[in-house]
């Protein structure tokens, strides 16, 4: 065939255009924009804004105005937490924020979840894009839109939002949102965050941006839909519209400054707030010294099985520039929850930055915009579509301690700091989901707000506070659970108490956590669940010297009904987990450990199940620690005085814990010189230490050594490399357990045959 063969079968422009209105008007699905997602920097600067820059600069009436719009923000904030259903909103998992005409998050409340901060534009950007000049939905005044999958802009599907566009004589000028953790979304599991999840489509409700607000009223037929997908219709219709006053009330705030400064102030406010915070930041690490740092943090479990997962991150900066790698990251698991999307991981890096290293800095997308982030596709941080995530606390909290971990080295050297030098925060989730018909007959399912009371990592200074604050979060509360028991079905028999030894030791101590027990009482249909990592693997770092936290298992007691022991023996209760596991003084009962991915589990009366928030991590050697501090800690019952002396070196009386200074000076020198005979050259331990592979027992994912070209998928022989994605299935649990119990019985079958 000759080339006018060729063209005389070509479509002509005509039909070009045809075909491509043909694929415009019949767009089968509007699935999660790469380009929308992948992208968390600015928009730039449009026509409107620059206009109004131009008119309005005055740094004086930009503080003004950026401060009133704040306190709308939090007064928001306040709304929501005052108000709401969800124990998340009632707790402070919430955030407020407002928004520029092109979707940027400009300001954000004060307190509250600012992860939000790095994703909830991603939305509103999708609104814009594809419904803004939609015929069959449009955007206009008094429209309100809610969303909650993460794969269109969240954490995961727990969250919703509430989206509000805001026009001043009929021109679009801002948008407001408010998003709350809900908790119950009608997922496989009650509670909103099923480990069991081995799709997306387990995982409850998955809200694409789609109006429910109309002449700013919640339309009643949608409003019958999503209740009709959750546990708590209740609670779903109670905090939407929660969320849309709180929305309301903001909008009264900025519709008070248009008024007064006029539509170009706001708009030039939010616009100047947000390139002057990012030309900030650029400047701040240009100040942060030329180097790269190398980390990684291991989480041992995927909430189904224990396996080796690997958070690899590589932090470099060079001059402006600032780049998080996490490439040589475990693969994603396309049949288990505890992937996240790129975004989730940016959110979480966002927060390190805004809450630990320039919290002064106003509270926006900007702080992080101009910091970039690398990873491989189809990683746990940078799942597929595909994958569930309604785990992805897991992969973006130790992402987050990742982050901390490497940019604390950096401050250290920095001349200008604006916080302290800080060791990782605890990460994990250390609560009880729970989920059942409650004393009330009402279906319900969400989480206590213990999650709350993570432990903080010691600083350059001090120790670290305990059961401080989450690490996504600030200013929340861990809730009053006596409060909580009017509405569920369990009692918290132990809570908020000090768990000894649960400790990350150093210089100075990181702040510890509390000890949770649990026990149903008035229902016959009530379980509960946990969904964290760190029973067998810490899941943080120390800092320059100091150690981790400790492992915190699930402790289970079956078999026993303790309120008949408080009735009629209750000097056989015990209040810490240490002595119920080793004295074990229930007769007859059950005591066993798991680690902390329990899938949903229906509990009977009485039975005990336990765990503890965990321990922020320690900065500097052991050796170095005050003894007067070491004391103190027995005396406070946070280490036992057997603990102490191991650890610390500190030498004392055991009845009056009198220090004695000259042998604690003499025990520390002689470990110091213990040390040096333990320790090999360098070049010495490296030929012993490095293996060429991951060991053929460890179910191991993610690089082994500086290759962060080859994924490991479980075992030394399957592999992937990390720019060539593929999917990473997980064998189900129960049919691991039956292929075990028949070779078994084979092997049992031989024996009898060699003994007949």
């Amino acid at each position: 065939m000759n080339k006018i063969d060729i063209r005389a079968k070509m479509p002509s422009l005509e039909e070009m255009n045809l075909i491509k209105k043909f694929l415009d008007d019949t767009t089968l699905f509007l699935g999660p924009d790469p380009e929308i997602m992948q992208n968390h920097d600015l928009m730039p600067r449009t026509v409107e804004e620059n206009e109004a820059v131009t008119r309005v600069s005055d740094s004086h009436i930009v503080a003004k105005i950026r401060d009133r719009i704040q306190a709308g923000c939090d007064e928001g904030y306040e709304m929501v937490e005052q108000m709401g259903a969800a124990p998340g909103a009632k707790w402070g998992d919430v955030i407020t924020g407002v928004y520029s005409a092109s979707g940027d998050l400009a300001i954000a409340s004060a307190g509250g979840v600012l992860i939000f901060s790095a994703l909830v534009h991603h939305p509103i950007k999708f609104i814009i894009k594809n419904w803004m000049n939609d015929p069959t939905v449009g955007v206009k005044e008094g429209d309100g839109f809610i969303h909650n999958d993460s794969r269109y802009g969240n954490v995961h599907n727990t969250d919703q939002s509430m989206i509000l566009p805001i026009f001043h004589k009929g021109k679009l000028v801002c948008w407001v949102a408010s998003t709350v953790h809900e908790g119950e979304n009608g997922a496989i599991e009650p509670g909103g965050m099923p480990s069991m999840a081995e799709s997306p489509s387990d995982e409850g409700l998955k809200m694409s941006p789609f109006k429910v607000v109309e002449n700013y009223q919640i339309k009643r037929d949608i409003l019958t839909f999503l209740q009709n997908s959750v546990r708590e219709p209740k609670l779903q219709y109670e905090d939407m519209k929660v969320k849309l006053f709180a929305c309301l009330r903001i909008k009264q705030r900025i519709e008070e400054t248009l008024n007064s400064d006029g539509p170009e102030a706001l708009v030039a406010t939010l616009r100047l707030t947000m390139e002057n915070v990012r030309a900030e930041v650029k400047r701040r690490v240009s100040e942060w010294p030329d180097m790269t740092v190398r980390t990684y943090i291991i989480q041992d479990s995927t909430l189904r099985e224990n396996c080796v997962v690997k958070i690899n991150c590589k932090l470099t900066k060079t001059g402006d520039r600032l780049i998080f790698d996490f490439r040589g990251s475990s693969p994603e698991f396309t049949n288990r929850a505890t992937n996240t999307i790129v975004a989730g991981l940016k959110g979480m890096l966002a927060q390190v930055f805004l809450c630990y290293v320039w919290p002064d800095l106003p509270r926006g997308q900007a702080a992080f915009a101009p910091i970039e982030v690398i990873t491989d596709p189809h990683s746990i941080v940078n799942c597929s579509y595909d994958a569930p995530n309604s785990q992805s606390l897991m992969s973006i909290f130790t992402g987050f301690t990742a982050g901390q971990h490497a940019v604390a080295k950096f401050l250290y050297s920095c001349p200008e700091k604006f916080t302290k030098v800080h060791a990782p925060t605890f990460n994990m989730i250390n609560t009880f989901i729970w989920g059942g018909v409650s004393q009330h007959g009402e279906t319900l399912g969400n989480l206590c707000a213990d999650l709350n009371g993570m432990g903080a990592g010691a600083t350059v200074d001090r120790d670290g506070e305990h059961a401080l604050a989450p690490i996504f979060a600030t200013m929340a509360d861990i809730g009053e659970q006596e409060l909580n028991e009017e509405e569920v079905p369990f009692l918290q028999l132990v809570s908020k108490k000090m768990t000894r030894d649960a400790i990350a030791p150093g210089k100075y101590r990181g702040g510890q956590g509390y000890t949770m027990m649990v026990a149903t009482k008035d229902s016959e249909q009530w379980g509960f669940m946990t969904t964290a990592q760190g029973a067998k693997v810490p899941p943080i770092q120390g800092l320059f010297g100091g150690y981790a936290c400790g492992c915190y298992p699930l402790s289970k007691v079956q078999g026993v009904d303790v309120y008949d022991i408080l009735l009629n023996q209750p000097e056989k209760f015990r209040h810490s987990i240490e002595e119920i596991m080793n004295e074990q003084p229930f007769e007859g009962a059950r005591y066993t450990t798991h680690h902390m991915g329990m899938g949903f589990e229906i509990s009977k009366r009485g039975e005990l199940f336990m765990i503890s928030q965990g321990a922020g991590a320690g900065y500097g050697d052991v050796l170095e620690r005050d003894p007067a501090g070491v004391v103190r800690d027995i005396e406070e019952g946070l280490m036992s005085p057997e603990v102490a002396a191991r650890l610390y070196k500190v030498v004392f009386d055991p009845v009056t814990l009198a220090i004695d200074f000259d042998a604690t000076e003499k025990a520390r020198a002689d470990e110091r010189k213990a040390r040096i005979e333990r320790s090999v050259p360098y070049s010495e331990f490296v030929k012993d230490w490095n293996k060429p592979k991951p060991p053929a027992h460890l179910q191991y994912f993610g690089c082994w050594g500086d290759d962060v070209d080859t994924l490991y998928m479980g075992s030394p022989d399957k592999t992937r490399r990390g720019d060539e994605p593929k999917p990473n299935y997980m064998t189900h649990p129960k049919d691991v357990r039956i292929a075990e119990l028949e070779q078994r019985l084979v092997a049992l079958g031989a024996m009898g045959g060699e003994k007949q």
